[in-house]
């Protein structure tokens, strides 16, 4: 069964850092192509960073320069650095591992920036 644990949300001013973190655990990471997706009350699921099993990374317009998505297979982690957070931000941050078409999600962190 594949499982996908997110932890290190939490409150920070804006201006802020911090780091989340994803541990997979269940399948065969490396094979995955790796997400963050973020939901802030009242909006649908974004993506906001995707790196591939091949080591390409997408990032949406508005976290560009800010987050950096890295992952690591021998860990079965992958990681998301937010920099300079805005209080637009803030949402639950899920983690995805996607494969042929098939998703699998942990259960969200919630990140809160303060202005």
């Amino acid at each position: 069964q594949v499982q996908l644990v997110e932890s290190g949300g939490g409150l920070v001013q804006a201006g802020g850092s911090l780091r989340l973190s994803c541990a997979v655990s269940g399948t065969i990471f490396m094979l995955y192509d790796m997400g963050w997706y973020r939901q802030a009350p009242g909006k649908q699921r974004e993506l906001v960073a995707v790196k591939t099993r091949g080591g390409i990374t997408t990032y949406v317009d508005s976290v560009k320069g800010r987050f950096t998505i890295s992952r690591d297979n021998a860990k079965n982690t992958v990681s998301l650095q937010m920099n300079s957070l805005k209080p637009d931000d803030t949402a639950v941050y899920y983690c995805n591992a996607a494969l042929g078409g098939v998703n699998h999600w942990g259960k969200g962190t919630l990140v809160t920036v303060s202005s």
